[in-house]
């Protein structure tokens, strides 16, 4: 069926397209304008049409996500769901995650941490999720395969090799490095790690974990960069972790995750008495326009009620104690550990405040809008449902100016923001959550407007109030059908789950499998994504390796 979207203002920063022009669509992809009639015309008159949203870190499903949700029943709730679908009811479940996704024009999302060990349970729940197309990032930096390999000093090409394995058994499309060595050092009683302290047992540090995923990262081909989350994750201090670990990699690509954690600098170094922290977005923001090889996504911090969920064990063990209500859980694996502590972002207090004011701060200085791309690190720093209302923070100085009026002074005496006259256009919100995050992850197919891109499109009816105009999309299509239309689920459908198409070495798939018969018992077939185990034949596709 040939369809064409008419008279609304496209915007495609791909393609330069910020006017009034019309969208061809045929067989579920976008066409070349056609001198044929179309079968069905959309009158998009009034709307502003853009490529279905693209998200790149979101904690979706997996072991934590699941603890989450019995840990606190009462956080989301259900509005709609499909006939028998799995635990349509249940807070945050996956049909929950699928329509406030769609709702908002996106048709995509990647949860940002597979455990290998947890892998089949991860992959059921993505499947779950209707709607979306989805994806997952193999997590490495804390197993003993890896460290034993790299205590050893065993070649490049043997930690290339298990990594190339490790993404292909787990169905990844990409690897996730978390507090490299953290998990590992947390079980021998350390507290707190940095870029070179010493990782007992192992005798390794996060930067040689860190490196030697890098290389096997950029040898295998991966198209997105390591993604990587690092030491002393909120703390006072942490913009020097970031640095430092973006220098550390040498000029090779890394991703850095939820950014906004980092941008804390000391208060006075001189003066350790003056506690807390200030806004170092300034100093986050000249790393990354020195260091082209460099993306990060924002984590932006939002008022209210929310979980913390991470695989970082050793800073969720530190952050326990500020658990609200007063109940976590941690869990200390044999690879990586992880914890689910409760957490509130007090509307009025100062310190979610000066949160709140660094995420946007982060944004508004970047020179480049597609290396900095918008997340909550649902749900970390709050629910991505709150996307609209951060754009409209984003695109209107004057509305920024009335929430900074309600806030605690600290907003004005240690960040910039109330100063940033700075307002994003529509073009660059399609670069900070269609372009950006589609290059990022290597989906060429998506997140633009351009011949040959998937259908997946999102129509809003232009409107000052950007966050009702970006809360409800006026019509969502996902591969050419519609799935929403003004703000409501009108089509469930199945989407896919993306894995990165890598054949592994035979010789590492036989070590792995001793490997894990001497310290398990149990073998690759214990921890293998069969597609025998999903009720429909074509849940995965293929995403190619850079060439």
């Amino acid at each position: 069926m040939l369809t064409r979207i008419h008279g609304g203002r496209v915007v495609d920063p791909t393609d330069g397209r910020d006017a009034v022009g019309d969208v061809w669509i045929e067989d579920g992809q976008v066409v070349a304008p056609s001198e044929r009639k179309p079968d069905r015309t959309i009158d998009a008159s009034g709307c502003v049409v853009m490529a279905g949203g693209v998200e790149v870190h979101s904690h979706i499903a997996g072991g934590n996500v699941v603890m989450s949700r019995l840990l606190l029943p009462e956080l989301y709730v259900s509005e709609s769901a499909p006939n028998g679908h799995p635990f349509a009811h249940a807070g945050g479940s996956g049909s929950w995650v699928g329509a406030n996704y769609a709702r908002m024009g996106y048709t995509t999302a990647v949860e940002p941490a597979l455990p290998p060990s947890n892998a089949l349970a991860t992959h059921l729940e993505l499947a779950d999720i209707p709607l979306l197309d989805r994806g997952a990032l193999a997590v490495m930096g804390n197993d003993d395969h890896l460290l034993q390999l790299l205590r050893d000093g065993e070649s490049k090409d043997a930690v290339r090799d298990l990594v190339t394995h490790t993404l292909a058994h787990a169905r990844g499309l990409g690897v996730k490095c978390i507090n490299a060595g953290g998990a590992s050092a947390f079980k021998d009683g350390v507290l707190k790690l940095s870029l070179d302290d010493e990782i007992p047992v192992y005798g390794l540090s996060t930067r040689k974990i860190m490196t030697a995923l890098l290389d096997a990262v950029e040898e295998i081909g991966v198209p997105h960069p390591l993604h990587v989350h690092c030491n002393n994750l909120g703390l006072p201090g942490a913009d020097d972790s970031f640095v430092s670990t973006l220098e550390a990699a040498e000029g090779r690509r890394i991703h850095f995750a939820h950014a906004q954690f980092y941008a804390y600098g000391v208060v006075d170094p001189n003066d350790p008495s003056k506690g807390g922290f200030r806004s170092a977005a300034e100093r986050i923001t000249e790393a990354m326009e020195a260091h082209p090889n460099a993306t990060y996504d924002v984590g932006q911090v939002v008022f209210g009620q929310t979980v913390t969920i991470s695989l970082d064990i050793l800073r969720q063990f530190g952050g326990r104690k500020g658990a609200k209500p007063k109940k976590w859980v941690l869990t200390a694996g044999d690879a990586e550990g992880g914890g689910v502590v409760p957490f509130l972002y007090k509307p009025r207090g100062s310190v979610s405040s000066l949160q709140w004011a660094i995420g946007l701060e982060l944004m508004l200085l970047s020179k480049d809008p597609e290396r900095t791309i918008l997340t909550t690190d649902h749900p970390n720093g709050g629910v991505f449902t709150e996307y609209p209302r951060i754009i409209h923070l984003l695109m209107s100085k004057e509305e920024r100016e009335k929430e900074i009026a309600t806030l605690p002074a600290i907003v004005g005496e240690r960040s910039t923001l109330p100063t940033i006259e700075r307002e994003y256009t529509l073009s660059e919100i399609a670069q900070l959550t269609r372009s950006g995050p589609a290059k990022l992850l290597g989906l060429t197919d998506r997140g633009h407007l351009r011949v040959g891109a998937k259908a997946d499109i999102a129509v809003y009816r232009d409107s000052a109030d950007r966050t009702a105009m970006f809360s409800h999309a006026r019509l969502v299509l996902k591969d050419g059908e519609t799935i929403v239309e003004d703000g409501e689920v009108v089509s469930w459908r199945s989407g896919r789950t993306l894995e990165l198409d890598v054949e592994p070495d035979a010789a590492i798939v036989k070590r792995s499998e001793t490997y894990l018969q001497d310290r398990f018992g149990q073998g690759l077939d214990s921890f293998a994504v069969p597609d025998a185990a999903f009720p429909e034949t074509e849940i995965f596709e293929d995403v190619a390796c850079r060439a």
